[in-house]
This record gives structure tokens, C-alpha cells and sequence, in this order.
């Protein structure tokens, strides 16, 4: 149907001047190969696919589909750069599906066709209105570009904007001069456009029906580039190099790409010395958000305000959450969005998915297999086909309604997919804890006292990643970690091999009890799948195996900052030698531990180049640390009846 309107305007968009835009520049997300400095080969909808499928598809784009360009005015007059895609034989009124994005929506003029204008495959082929948007102050739209724009809570004028308001006036926009449209939207975005969609749901336009945030920031304290206070260095530094370079009015180009010298990430962010030399070796003051983070090292004001989760309220659109559980970037974006719109909207249809992905594999592989561990399916067409089409063509056709379920999350180990009716699902509560000669018990210690040491060394830090990689290996969430067992500074805690298959669902706690020389330290604590030692192969997607016998897969990891132990807002030093007690909460898993695996965990100190080198002396900034704050610590970690370090998890049965 149409919406009601007493006056319906002719789709007349008038041509906007673009005779200087190159058809596919270069550096569009759209043509580049993945790289590790590159903002589009991680963050961005989708990247350059040379496979004969993705050519015939965008054949078939270009042969199907008409494409416009307009700049639609926000209520503050600024006006942003849009590409509306209509089919040429529409069978009737059809939904709009939009996409905002800070990573360009080029190739840019109207004859130049991009290869993805979908969600998926699937969705672009059934012929429905596609819009694609450069938010304001990106691209070619103008306006000042903000990273993680404020909401603004209490609006009352047209200069009180933010990206809910956006979303509102595009829609608004489309629905009077787009033809051919059923007076229904869906929005959907992976990664820094998935917080577009969800910032586009908090007081949405009464057309926006259904929303698929997949990847979604939320608070950049905690994802991405903070974890519990703790600084993913490589993360930041390669994605800022190049995104937060300062734009000079509209553009249709990446700025250059940082050339680092050398594939080998230790050995650069190693040689780059303290966090203060990034900008004096590398940036000169010229990358504007790496300055604001490095001013702001806790979770002050300027981080609060770039949070969304307490403004997901008042959300009428049906609401289905997508994340992988083996995302290297946005984990905690899409489980804590789920989270807070079910708390403050309950009658919202509010989905939550979670698959065996990297970011954003649901729509770029087929999700068969992620390293060396195979699925036995292709769980990303599976999503595709079964869930999110059917999501979108319920809410937004009258369709079929997608299956019934409130979190459908794929069970790791197990390899099978289930649904819950509620996330985390109830369990039995249960906790491991770590005991004398490297084993991880049931039973709490009896010990009076009794600890496990290591000298952590700032010029020995621990590698996270086995692989030569300059940027964050997207893989090493599933990595084998026989590399950190072997260490002198890791400490690892085995279980018995289980004596049935043993399924955890839900958050993992980790509650240490532990002590430094120094006063400052990082805690890393991880969750680790060991098979059992036989000869067994393990045959893997590509037709090819691998030995199984000891494999150490990770299931699940997390750091934090030592300082933030007692809150973000007020980090405080560790009083030298005294037992301390420090929580670190990991990311909701869903895997089976099978029959003759242990469950295994790890801790330590550093975690590079990832994590940051902690220096150990406390410093109240420690993005202005010296290097003569750089100091070795003696750690323990305590397992004593008064210390019991322990992880608390949840057991199906």
C-alpha cells in the first residue's frame, strides 16, 4: 500500500553535477582487496568479489535496475549524497531498503552500477527499491562528520540533529518523491553502518518497519577499539590512518593508504615504542579522532555521550540483531543492543542471531568454516535464504512469517543451529577454578596459600597471533593456542577430558585473584577447547585436514585494563605484591565441549601488538607513558581458598 498523503509529488530528481566522478575509483569499498590498513576490506558493507557469481550478479544489477542520484535536505538544510536503485519491471508497489554509510556509496554517477546494492544476493533479487546514503560530512555529502554521533535526547529545534533525525528525513523524503513504493522501509548496515541502522530505529519514522542491525557499534569503550579499558592498538591505529584523515568539502576518493614499511604488525607497533609516538612519528597531529582518544583515556564524557545503548528506547520497528561469534570487531555491539532493546521495549519484535562468523561473514563467505575448524554447512546462505528474506519479506510484503524463534545462535563444536525463546537461556550455573599443577577443578581450593608466577617483560611482550599480519588477524578469536601454552608468561588451567558432551551458553565470568610488582598491569584470561591427543585428522571445508590430536581452539577471550577494575570512570594503581581481585567479563558463547575435550584457560599479562603494552608503572594517562615507565613485573595469579580464581559459566542440560 501507499502511504496516506493529501499531495504526491512525480519522482523528478534533478541531475546534480557530476561530471567530474570516476566510475569505480580505486579506492572505493567496492574495489579494493582486502587489506589490513584499509577501512573498507574490514568495516564496510562489502568489498571486491572477482568470483564469476559476483560479476554475473552485478550484470544482472545493471540490467535489471535503473539508478538516480539525489541530494535529499536534512531539517538543517545540509544535504546528503543518495543513490536510489528502482527496478525497471516492479511487479506492483514494492519496499524501500536503505543503507547509510561513512564508507562511500560509489561508484559514483548515474551510469556507474555498483556490484552489491542488497543485503544479500537473495534480497536483490526480488526487485525491491534499493537506497544507499553517505551520512553527513562523508563523500559526497556535505554537512561535519561526527565518529559514533551523540543522540541527542531532548530535541527542540531543526539544529538538534543526530542520526535518528537523519534516518526520519530520508525516509520522509523518499516517501514523497520515489515512485513505485509500498510505503515500507528496512534498513540494514554490518559494522559502522550496523549503528547507522540502529541509531535509526530510537524515535523512528512510522515507515520504517524492520531493521537488521549486523555487527552494530554500540560504545566504542568496550568494542572495537576499547575492551574494558584496554586499547586495541592495531585496530584503531590502521583504521584511523586512513578513515580519520580530514576531508576538504565532497570527494569520491579514499584518502591515501598508510604505508607502514612491513607485513610484520609485532615488529612495527614494537619498533613504534610508546602510544605517544603515533603521532609524532606517524600522524603530526593531523588525525583528529586519534588525538580525542588519546585525551581521553577513560570512560569520560566524550565516551558516554558516543553510547547508544541508553537511548534504545521508544524503538516501534521490528528489530532483528545479527553478530558473528567469532567477530573480531563488533562482539559486543550486537549482544548488548539485543540486550537493551529487549529490556526497554518489550513488545518489540526483537530477534537475536548468532553464527560461527567473522565480521561480516554471514554476507561475504559462505560460512562453512572459519581457520582450520569446518561447520559442516554453509550456515551463511542458510541465514540468507531462511532467516533474514524471510525477516524482511514478512515485516515488509505481508510475507510468510520467518521462523519462530528469539535468539537462533549456532552451537560451536556441536555444529548445529538452535533457538531459544529467551538469551541467555536458563542453565546451570557452574564454575571452574584453577588448582595446583595446571589443573582446572570444580572444586574450590583448600589451600591456605598457594599461586601460580610469571614475569611479564614489556620487551617480550606475548604474540596474540601466531601469523605475520600488520593489522588485527581476523581469525584469532578461533586460533590454535598451542603458541601461548608454550609460553613462560602464560598460565594455563586444563580440566579433565569431559565425560560427556559439556555445552556452556551464555556469558562467561572470570574472577581472578591476582597480584603485580608494579602498579599497573592488563589481565587476559582465556577460554580454550582442547581435542583430545590422538592421530585424528581433521577434514576441513576445502577438502583438505588437518592433524586434530591437541588442538587448542579458542572459544572465547577478553582483557582489561587493571586500572578500571572498580569502574571505568575512576581508574586507580594496584598497591604493589597485593592480592587483588579483578572481574573480567567475556562475550556470551554457545559451544559444546565434546565428549574426551578439555576445557582449558589461560592468563596473562600482554597480548601484542593487539593489546597495548602495559608499562607497569602506573601513569594517569597511559597514552603519555615514557619509555622509561616500560618496566618487567613479577604476576602471580592466586588459587588459595581466600583467592580462588575461577570462571563461572552456565552448563545446558
Amino acid at each position: 500500500m501507499t502511504p496516506s498523503r493529501s499531495k504526491r509529488r512525480r519522482w523528478l530528481i534533478p541531475g546534480i553535477g557530476f561530471a567530474a566522478l570516476s566510475c569505480a575509483h580505486p579506492d572505493t569499498p567496492s574495489a579494493i582487496p582486502p587489506s589490513a590498513d584499509s577501512p573498507p576490506a574490514e568495516f564496510a558493507d562489502g568489498e571486491a568479489d572477482p568470483s564469476a557469481d559476483a560479476l554475473e550478479l552485478e550484470a544482472w544489477i545493471a540490467a535489471n535496475y535503473d539508478k538516480t542520484e539525489a541530494r535529499i535536505p536534512m531539517r538543517d538544510g545540509v544535504e546528503l549524497y543518495t543513490a536510489i536503485f528502482t527496478p525497471k519491471h516492479a511487479q506492483g508497489p514494492v519496499p524501500m531498503m536503505m543503507f547509510r554509510t561513512p564508507y562511500s556509496v560509489g561508484p559514483y554517477g548515474p551510469d556507474a552500477m555498483p556490484s552489491k546494492i542488497g543485503p544479500s544476493e537473495t534480497l536483490t533479487r526480488d526487485k525491491w527499491i534499493y537506497v544507499r546514503q553517505d551520512v553527513r560530512g562523508r563523500f559526497m555529502s556535505d554537512g561535519e562528520f561526527v565518529n559514533m554521533t551523540p543522540h541527542v535526547a531532548s530535541k527542540s529545534g531543526k539544529q538538534d540533529i543526530d542520526e535518528s533525525t537523519d534516518t526520519f528525513d530520508t525516509i520522509e523524503w523518499l516517501l514523497a518523491n520515489v515512485e513505485g513504493h509500498n510505503g515500507r522501509v528496512g534498513q540494514w548496515g554490518t559494522s559502522y553502518p550496523g549503528f547507522y541502522a540502529a541509531a535509526g530505529m530510537i524515535d523512528a519514522h512510522p515507515a520504517l518497519r524492520a531493521v537488521v542491525p549486523q555487527a552494530p557499534i554500540a560504545d566504542w569503550f568496550f568494542d572495537d577499539f576499547h575492551h574494558h579499558g584496554a586499547f586495541f592498538l592495531p585496530h584503531l591505529f590502521n583504521f584511523i590512518a586512513r578513515f580519520g584523515v580530514k576531508r576538504e568539502g565532497r570527494s569520491t576518493e579514499w584518502a591515501p593508504r598508510f604505508e607502514h614499511g612491513t607485513q610484520d604488525g609485532y615488529a612495527f607497533f614494537k619498533e613504534m615504542g610508546p602510544l605517544s609516538n603515533a603521532d609524532k612519528l606517524h600522524f603530526k597531529g593531523e588525525i583528529a579522532f586519534w588525538n580525542a582518544t588519546t585525551e581521553h583515556p577513560n570512560y569520560d564524557a566524550f565516551w558516554k555521550s558516543r553510547n547508544l545503548l541508553p537511548h534504545l528506547h521508544n524503538v516501534a520497528p521490528a528489530v532483528m540483531v545479527v553478530g558473528g561469534l567469532f567477530d573480531a570487531e563488533d562482539l559486543y555491539g550486537p549482544l548488548k543492543i539485543y540486550e537493551a532493546i529487549e529490556k526497554a521495549n518489550p513488545d518489540v519484535d526483537n530477534r537475536l542471531v548468532m553464527g560461527p562468523w567473522r565480521h561480516g561473514g554471514w554476507a561475504r563467505t559462505d560460512g562453512d568454516s572459519l581457520g582450520k575448524i569446518p561447520f559442516g554447512a554453509k550456515t551463511s546462505e542458510f541465514y540468507q535464504r531462511e532467516l533474514e528474506a524471510p525477516f524482511f519479506r514478512h515485516h515488509l510484503t505481508d510475507g510468510a512469517p520467518p521462523p519462530e524463534f528469539e535468539a537462533h545462535v549456532f552451537e560451536t563444536g556441536a555444529n548445529r543451529w538452535r533457538s531459544f525463546e529467551q538469551w541467555p537461556p536458563k542453565g546451570e550455573a557452574r564454575s571452574y577454578y584453577a588448582a595446583a599443577d595446571g589443573l582446572l577443578s570444580t572444586q574450590s581450593p583448600k589451600a591456605a596459600r598457594a599461586y601460580d608466577q610469571w614475569v611479564s617483560d614489556p620487551e617480550h611482550p606475548v604474540p596474540y597471533t601466531q601469523e605475520i599480519n600488520i593489522g588485527m588477524n581476523a581469525l584469532y578469536m578461533i586460533e590454535d593456542q598451542r603458541h601461548a601454552s608454550r609460553r613462560p608468561d602464560v598460565v594455563t588451567f586444563r580440566s579433565e577430558p569431559m565425560t560427556e558432551d559439556t555445552t556452556l551458553a551464555g556469558p562467561i565470568r572470570a574472577e581472578l585473584w591476582v597480584s603485580t610488582s608494579g602498579t599497573a598491569s592488563d589481565w587476559v584470561v582465556k577460554v580454550v577447547d582442547q581435542y583430545p591427543h590422538t592421530d585424528d585428522t581433521l577434514d576441513l571445508a576445502d577438502g583438505t585436514s588437518t592433524p586434530a590430536g591437541d588442538l587448542e581452539v579458542m572459544v572465547r577471550s577478553e582483557v582489561i585494563r587493571g586500572r578500571f577494575r572498580d569502574g571505568y570512570e575512576t581508574p586507580k594503581p594496584f598497591t604493589a605484591n597485593k592480592a587483588t581481585r579483578v572481574v573480567v567479563p567475556l562475550q556470551d558463547v554457545l559451544h559444546t565441549f565434546k565428549k574426551g575435550h578439555r576445557i582449558v584457560v589461560q592468563v596473562q599479562s600482554t597480548w601484542f601488538p593487539l593489546v597495548d603494552i602495559n608499562p607497569h608503572h602506573y601513569v594517569p594517562n597511559v597514552f603519555e607513558a615514557t619509555a622509561e615507565d616500560f618496566v618487567p613485573a613479577t604476576q602471580r595469579v592466586f588459587r588459595d581458598r581466600a583467592h580462588p580464581t575461577k570462571i563461572d559459566v552456565q552448563v545446558l542440560k
